[in-house]
């Protein structure tokens, strides 16, 4: 049945890594996801199922080490802040290029640059449309609690293995720092190397029989098949797009005016929701939980069953209300509502702006 704990959020995503098997955690500390690899030091894992905890020299470092490893069918896993991430992205696109399965978190600061060690959701853009070179996508799972943060690390990695791809846990300062109860799953083991060469053929195992089994990258291609495996990526994409989308509904049954929002954000607009409902406003809730795939059918279904205007709720100066007015294509009101800075929204005025800018009161 697992074991209950009170866990900060931070603390339960390197807790589920441990107890899901994974192989390696490699990283850099920086606020505010620093307690991640303190925790997994702590803890020493190697003694515990044989998983190896590196502080790589940087985060560069650390998500070559994450490629390398990934690329032999390990399960590995890294994690940092805003501007840790953005130092991952060149190896996160060499990842997608290989089809390298991992999982990374992001435990969103504000910025840009170095800005401020506070929540913010302004990293959407980074983690949702691939933040490094060419075309290509990271399934991005958005966690609202302590629970997910746990929860999303199997899901991540069970993902990222069925794709062939990096699954980022997209979190914030607040989620990753705030403590709440979680209910721990049992330890599973990792796998044998042998079980490893079985289930994933396509990993780097050493030779056979005199051949050597090689991850392919752009050097292996000419243009022709360069084109090829950039058609075979959005294939895949596509196939994603179709069968990985999730997301969570809060009284939109009979919604008239529905948030949007994810996160920190989207805890914050349930509490809207409810003081909402308390004025006599037919208000609603659709929280994405995969921002990539986005939950775009679900927006397009709300808006023919009548929801009249979308107000996106986020820690950024606006990012996620591209998707959403996509979604949308001018059928209905969509507007953005942020704080940002370190600044949290607070319920009244999120349920405040609903009210200026989609009700028109």
């Amino acid at each position: 049945m697992g074991e209950l704990k009170l866990m900060k959020g931070n603390e339960a995503l390197a807790e589920a890594a441990i107890r899901y098997g994974a192989d390696a955690y490699f990283g850099y500390p920086i606020t505010p996801q620093s307690e991640v690899i303190e925790y997994l030091s702590e803890q020493n894992p190697y003694e515990r199922t044989g998983m190896v905890v590196l502080q790589a020299e940087s985060e560069l470092a650390a998500i070559n080490m994450v490629y390398g490893a990934g690329a032999s069918g390990k399960r590995v896993m890294t994690s940092s802040s805003s501007p840790g991430v953005c130092l991952k992205q060149e190896g996160l696109a060499y990842i997608a290029g290989a089809e390298i399965p991992c999982v990374f978190a992001d435990v969103v600061r504000g910025g840009p640059g170095l800005g401020t060690i506070q929540p913010s959701q302004a990293d959407y853009f980074q983690n949702t449309k691939g933040g490094g070179n060419g075309d290509y996508r990271n399934l991005v799972l958005a966690p609202a609690s302590v629970q997910e943060m746990c929860d999303f690390v199997a899901l991540g990695f069970d993902l990222a293995f069925k794709y062939r791809m990096a699954a980022c846990i997209l979190s914030d300062g607040a989620i990753g720092q705030m403590m709440e109860k979680v209910v721990l799953p049992d330890q599973k083991p990792r796998m044998s190397d042998e079980e490893i060469k079985a289930k994933y053929p396509w990993a780097i195992n050493g030779r056979k029989n005199g051949t050597q089994h090689r991850i392919i990258t752009s050097l292996d291609l000419d243009s022709a098949k360069m084109e090829e495996h950039n058609i075979h990526l959005q294939k895949k994409y596509k196939e994603i797009e179709e069968n990985e989308v999730r997301y969570e509904m809060i009284n939109c049954d009979d919604a008239e005016y529905v948030f949007v929002a994810y996160g920190s954000s989207a805890r914050i607009a349930q509490k809207s929701v409810q003081l909402g409902r308390e004025a006599g406003l037919k208000v609603g809730l659709l929280r994405p939980i995969t921002l990539w795939p986005y939950p775009t059918k679900a927006i397009d279904a709300l808006i023919k069953k009548g929801v009249k205007g979308f107000l996106s709720v986020e820690l950024s100066c606006g990012q996620m209300i591209e998707d959403v007015r996509l979604a949308c294509n001018g059928r209905v009101k969509a507007e953005h509502f942020g704080r940002v800075g370190g600044i949290i929204h607070t319920p009244e005025e999120v349920l405040e702006a609903m009210k200026k800018q989609i009700i028109g009161e």
